[in-house]
C-alpha cells in the first residue's frame, strides 16, 4: 500500500517517516510540507493513503480532503486540535490521530486502513455494486440494490434499506451521492437521495417510495422531471 505524509513540521515529518519504515507493505511515496504541493502529487501519482496534518498555511488539510474526489486516497487526519475531529470523520476519514500519539496507535491506524483496502478490493472484484461506510466504529458494506433512499441531516446521512433497517453514518449527502452508481440514485431534495428503481409514483411535487412520500425540492424538480420523464 502506498502512501503520502503532509505535515508542515518537519519534525513530525521525521517521525511519520520513521513509523511508516516500520509497517511491512506500506511504501512511502513522498512527505509534503504543504497541502498545495501534496495536491499536486496527487494529480499526477495513484495512492493508497495519505497521512494528512490539518492545521497548516494556506490550504489547511480539510480543504485538502474536501477538494479529493472519490476516486482519491484515503485518509488519516494527525492533528494536535481534538476539536476537528467531528469534521475529520465527516470527510469519511480511515482514523484520526491526536498528538502526540505512539507507534502502536499509529500501527491500529494504519491496520484500519489495510482492512479497508481489502474491502473495496474484494467489492471490486464482485459484480454486485456496493459502498462501505462507517458506522458504530466499523467499515460496513451496502449493497446498492439494497437502498430504498438516503435521509441527510445536520452532521450525518440515515440510509434506508430494502430490508426495514437503517444504516447511520457521519457523512454528506454530497458525499454519499460521489459513492453511489450515477444512473441509480437521485438527488429529489437538499435532504433526500433516492434510488430510481424504487420511485413507484411521482405526484404533487413528491415522491412516492413504498408506504413513504418524500418532498421534491424547488431547485430539483426539473432535473427529477428530466431523468424520469425524457
Amino acid at each position: 500500500m502506498t502512501c503520502i505524509t503532509v505535515d508542515d513540521e518537519p519534525l513530525a515529518l521525521e517521525l511519520m517517516k520513521s513509523y511508516i519504515a516500520q509497517i511491512p507493505g506500506l511504501e512511502m511515496k513522498g512527505a509534503f510540507t504543504d497541502a498545495i504541493s501534496a495536491w499536486g502529487y496527487l494529480q499526477r501519482n495513484p495512492t493508497d493513503l495519505v497521512f494528512l496534518d490539518i492545521q497548516m498555511p494556506d490550504i489547511s488539510g480539510l480543504q485538502l480532503a474536501r477538494s479529493m474526489s472519490r476516486r482519491d486516497p484515503m485518509i488519516i487526519f494527525t492533528t494536535a486540535y481534538a476539536k476537528y475531529a467531528v469534521d475529520g470523520f465527516t470527510i469519511d476519514a480511515v482514523d484520526y490521530l491526536l498528538k502526540p500519539f505512539d507507534f502502536f496507535r499509529f500501527q491500529d491506524a494504519v491496520n484500519k486502513a489495510f482492512s479497508y483496502k481489502s474491502l473495496i478490493d474484494k467489492a471490486g472484484t464482485s459484480n454486485e455494486s456496493a459502498i462501505f461506510v462507517k458506522s458504530d466504529y466499523q467499515n460496513i458494506r451496502i449493497a446498492t440494490d439494497d437502498i430504498l433512499y438516503i435521509e441527510g441531516f445536520d452532521d450525518y446521512i440515515r440510509i434506508h434499506l430494502e430490508s426495514g433497517k437503517s444504516v447511520y453514518t457521519l457523512m454528506s449527502l454530497k458525499s454519499i451521492l460521489e459513492k453511489l452508481p450515477e444512473q441509480a440514485f437521485l438527488r429529489i431534495h437538499r435532504s433526500f437521495i433516492v434510488a430510481i428503481k424504487r420511485i413507484q409514483r411521482i405526484h404533487n411535487q413528491q415522491v412516492n417510495i413504498g408506504d413513504k412520500s418524500l418532498p421534491i425540492g424547488k431547485s430539483y424538480v426539473t432535473t427529477v422531471k428530466s431523468l424520469l420523464n425524457p
